[in-house]
Protein backbone atom coordinates (compact mmCIF):
# COMPACT_ATOMS: atom_id res chain seq x y z
CA UNK A 1 0.00 0.00 0.00
CA UNK A 2 1.41 3.34 -1.06
CA UNK A 3 0.44 6.64 0.51
CA UNK A 4 1.78 10.13 1.04
CA UNK A 5 1.28 12.83 3.63
CA UNK A 6 0.78 16.22 2.00
CA UNK A 7 0.19 19.75 3.15
CA UNK A 8 -2.52 21.84 1.51
CA UNK A 9 -4.59 24.71 2.84
CA UNK A 10 -2.56 24.80 6.05
CA UNK A 11 -3.56 21.23 6.90
CA UNK A 12 -1.76 17.92 6.59
CA UNK A 13 -3.52 14.83 5.29
CA UNK A 14 -2.75 11.29 4.27
CA UNK A 15 -3.63 10.58 0.63
CA UNK A 16 -3.76 7.45 -1.50
CA UNK A 17 -4.10 7.16 -5.30
CA UNK A 18 -7.62 6.50 -6.59
CA UNK A 19 -9.37 8.20 -3.66
CA UNK A 20 -10.83 11.68 -3.41
CA UNK A 21 -10.37 14.19 -0.61
CA UNK A 22 -12.04 17.46 0.35
CA UNK A 23 -9.48 20.25 0.72
CA UNK A 24 -9.71 24.02 1.02
CA UNK A 25 -10.54 25.90 -2.17
CA UNK A 26 -8.03 25.44 -5.02
CA UNK A 27 -8.24 27.99 -7.82
CA UNK A 28 -8.41 25.42 -10.63
CA UNK A 29 -11.34 24.77 -12.96
CA UNK A 30 -13.25 21.49 -12.46
CA UNK A 31 -11.80 18.58 -14.47
CA UNK A 32 -8.41 20.37 -14.38
CA UNK A 33 -5.23 18.80 -13.03
CA UNK A 34 -3.38 19.98 -9.94
CA UNK A 35 0.03 19.00 -8.58
CA UNK A 36 1.12 19.24 -4.97
CA UNK A 37 4.83 19.46 -4.23
CA UNK A 38 4.52 19.96 -0.47
CA UNK A 39 4.93 16.26 0.34
CA UNK A 40 6.02 15.53 3.91
CA UNK A 41 6.26 11.73 3.74
CA UNK A 42 6.04 9.00 1.11
CA UNK A 43 5.47 5.34 2.05
CA UNK A 44 5.91 2.81 -0.77
CA UNK A 45 5.98 -0.90 0.11
CA UNK A 46 8.71 -1.01 2.82
CA UNK A 47 10.47 2.24 1.85
CA UNK A 48 9.68 5.41 3.78
CA UNK A 49 10.94 8.81 2.63
CA UNK A 50 10.65 11.54 5.24
CA UNK A 51 11.20 15.16 4.28
CA UNK A 52 12.88 17.92 6.26
CA UNK A 53 10.39 19.63 5.90
CA UNK A 54 9.44 18.36 2.40
CA UNK A 55 10.57 15.30 0.41
CA UNK A 56 12.65 16.54 -2.52
CA UNK A 57 11.42 15.33 -5.90
CA UNK A 58 8.10 14.03 -4.57
CA UNK A 59 4.94 15.13 -6.36
CA UNK A 60 1.30 14.18 -5.83
CA UNK A 61 -0.92 14.84 -8.83
CA UNK A 62 -4.68 14.96 -8.83
CA UNK A 63 -7.77 16.04 -10.72
CA UNK A 64 -10.26 18.59 -9.42
CA UNK A 65 -13.72 17.01 -9.48
CA UNK A 66 -15.85 19.92 -8.28
CA UNK A 67 -16.11 22.93 -5.98
CA UNK A 68 -18.76 23.24 -3.28
CA UNK A 69 -19.44 24.77 0.10
CA UNK A 70 -19.19 22.88 3.38
CA UNK A 71 -21.68 22.68 6.22
CA UNK A 72 -22.65 25.87 7.97
CA UNK A 73 -20.86 26.62 11.22
CA UNK A 74 -22.61 28.92 13.70
CA UNK A 75 -20.45 31.17 15.88
CA UNK A 76 -22.40 32.62 18.81
CA UNK A 77 -20.81 35.05 21.25
CA UNK A 78 -22.58 36.39 24.29
CA UNK A 79 -21.45 38.49 27.23
CA UNK A 80 -23.63 37.83 30.21
CA UNK A 81 -25.30 40.79 31.93
CA UNK A 82 -24.17 43.16 29.14
CA UNK A 83 -26.95 42.55 26.58
CA UNK A 84 -24.30 41.83 23.95
CA UNK A 85 -24.95 38.99 21.54
CA UNK A 86 -23.38 38.17 18.16
CA UNK A 87 -24.52 35.33 15.96
CA UNK A 88 -22.54 34.72 12.80
CA UNK A 89 -22.45 31.86 10.33
CA UNK A 90 -19.72 30.61 8.02
CA UNK A 91 -19.54 28.11 5.16
CA UNK A 92 -16.09 27.05 3.99
CA UNK A 93 -15.36 26.82 0.25
CA UNK A 94 -14.19 23.27 -0.50
CA UNK A 95 -12.63 21.53 -3.50
CA UNK A 96 -13.01 17.78 -4.07
CA UNK A 97 -9.66 16.46 -5.33
CA UNK A 98 -9.16 12.99 -6.83
CA UNK A 99 -5.59 11.76 -6.34
CA UNK A 100 -4.25 10.27 -9.57
CA UNK A 101 -0.65 9.38 -8.78
CA UNK A 102 2.28 9.73 -6.41
CA UNK A 103 5.67 10.15 -7.99
CA UNK A 104 9.14 10.23 -6.46
CA UNK A 105 12.15 11.57 -8.39
CA UNK A 106 10.19 11.63 -11.66
CA UNK A 107 9.09 7.99 -11.39
CA UNK A 108 5.43 7.18 -10.73
CA UNK A 109 5.38 4.80 -7.77
CA UNK A 110 1.62 4.62 -7.26
CA UNK A 111 -1.42 5.25 -9.44
CA UNK A 112 -1.56 5.72 -13.15
CA UNK A 113 -0.95 8.68 -15.37
CA UNK A 114 -4.48 9.70 -16.27
CA UNK A 115 -4.86 11.38 -19.67
CA UNK A 116 -8.65 11.45 -19.89
CA UNK A 117 -10.96 12.99 -17.35
CA UNK A 118 -12.32 10.54 -14.79
CA UNK A 119 -15.90 9.41 -15.20
CA UNK A 120 -18.10 10.25 -12.28
CA UNK A 121 -20.33 7.32 -11.50
CA UNK A 122 -23.93 8.21 -10.84
CA UNK A 123 -26.43 5.88 -9.30
CA UNK A 124 -29.45 5.01 -11.40
CA UNK A 125 -32.81 4.34 -9.87
CA UNK A 126 -34.61 1.35 -11.31
CA UNK A 127 -38.36 1.51 -10.94
CA UNK A 128 -40.12 -1.75 -10.28
CA UNK A 129 -43.79 -2.55 -10.27
CA UNK A 130 -45.48 -2.21 -6.92
CA UNK A 131 -46.56 -5.53 -5.42
CA UNK A 132 -50.23 -6.33 -5.78
CA UNK A 133 -52.39 -5.42 -2.82
CA UNK A 134 -53.46 -8.41 -0.72
CA UNK A 135 -57.05 -9.52 -1.11
CA UNK A 136 -59.41 -8.34 1.61
CA UNK A 137 -61.72 -11.01 2.92
CA UNK A 138 -64.84 -9.91 4.76
CA UNK A 139 -65.13 -11.84 7.99
CA UNK A 140 -67.73 -11.14 10.64
CA UNK A 141 -66.36 -9.60 13.76
CA UNK A 142 -67.84 -10.84 17.00
CA UNK A 143 -69.22 -8.14 19.21
CA UNK A 144 -67.37 -7.69 22.44
CA UNK A 145 -69.23 -6.69 25.57
CA UNK A 146 -68.57 -3.14 26.64
CA UNK A 147 -66.65 -2.75 29.83
CA UNK A 148 -67.55 0.15 32.06
CA UNK A 149 -64.77 2.48 33.09
CA UNK A 150 -64.04 2.57 36.81
CA UNK A 151 -65.60 5.42 38.73
CA UNK A 152 -63.25 8.28 39.55
CA UNK A 153 -61.82 8.18 43.05
CA UNK A 154 -62.88 10.76 45.61
CA UNK A 155 -60.66 13.80 45.47
CA UNK A 156 -58.34 14.29 48.39
CA UNK A 157 -57.83 17.77 49.84
CA UNK A 158 -55.00 19.57 48.09
CA UNK A 159 -53.64 21.46 51.08
CA UNK A 160 -53.21 20.70 54.75
CA UNK A 161 -55.35 22.54 57.31
CA UNK A 162 -53.88 25.84 58.45
CA UNK A 163 -52.48 26.18 61.93
CA UNK A 164 -53.71 28.90 64.18
CA UNK A 165 -51.32 31.63 65.22
CA UNK A 166 -50.96 32.35 68.91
Amino acid sequence: MTYAIIETGGKQMRVEPGRFYDVELLHVEPEGSYTIDKVLLVHHEDDISIGQPFVSGAIVSGTVLRHFRGRKIIVYKMRPKKKTRKKRGHRQEITRLLIDSISLDGKIIAGEEVTATPAIVQETVVETEAPAAPEVVDTPVEATPEVEAPAPAAEAPTSAPKKKKK
